[in-house]
């Protein structure tokens, strides 16, 4: 895409200024009216944008190129209306994946715009499984893609030996990965009715160093003998590779 602001406003030296003033000051030059009446600052596209990451869940730039590429060129100014309404903007540029999240704070009673999204134990524990295998593709320098019958095969291990409603659990499964494409980080790959790629939001959803441990506390409260290894896990072969954090996204 071609950025309709090249030029940025100067000082009376000449020198390019980066302030958000002058950002904002540019942005303004290009807007055009989009509706009767209309007293908003920020171009069409950046608007679209701002809406996009307030729908969410995220704006992943592989899958939404104009958007990412609007939010590298508009990111102060968009963190900046973000900011008046108590939002931060999460960006990773290596991993081309942008999403908001709330800002808090203990003295400062700030009302709450985003949507918190409870999961399940079923819910959590694949969305463990699949950070863990991002981080079984990255020792491969590999995309993490996997079957839907291997999540499935999966969570499957945490169902009780005594349980009598295996319909009931079945759903619940089917449920957890309805619920991972819905938030984003599940995306079925073209030309595959049951194959999927992970998002790398997962990566800033769960830390590495969080991961190992979590999974075992899942494994451990759901009665398995052995809980999935992260280190042992990194060695294998995984082929081919966005409401919007843990339990809020």
């Amino acid at each position: 895409m071609n950025s309709n602001f090249d030029i940025l406003p100067s000082d009376e030296h000449g020198a390019p200024t980066d302030s958000l003033e002058a950002s904002v000051a540019a942005l303004q030059v290009a807007r055009q009216q989009t509706f009767e009446g209309d007293s908003g600052a920020l171009p069409l596209d950046t608007r679209r944008t701002l809406v996009q990451l307030l729908t969410g869940p995220l704006i992943d730039g592989r899958r939404h190129s104009k958007a990412w590429e609007v939010v590298l060129r508009d990111e102060q100014v968009l963190r900046s209306r973000l900011h008046e309404l108590f939002l931060d903007l999460v960006l990773d540029r290596d991993q081309q994946v942008a999403f908001l999240r709330q800002v808090s704070r203990e003295d400062v009673d700030i009302p709450i715009l985003l949507r918190r999204n409870t999961l399940s134990f079923i819910e959590t524990a694949l969305l463990l499984f699949l950070r863990l295998r991002l981080t079984q593709a990255d020792a491969q320098g590999e995309r993490a893609a996997l079957d839907l019958q291997e999540m499935l095969e999966y969570l499957k291990t945490f169902e009780r030996s005594d349980n009598v409603d295996q319909s009931r659990f079945a759903k619940q499964c089917d449920g957890a990965v309805e619920k991972a494409k819905k938030l984003g980080l599940l995306r079925k790959l073209a030309n595959s009715e049951e194959r999927f790629e992970v998002s790398p939001a997962l990566k800033l959803l769960f830390p590495a160093e969080e991961i190992e441990q979590l999974t075992k506390a899942y494994a451990a409260a759901a009665g398995l003998p052995n809980a999935p290894d992260a280190e042992a896990g990194a060695d294998s072969t995984i082929s081919d590779d966005n409401e919007n954090e843990g339990d809020q996204a």
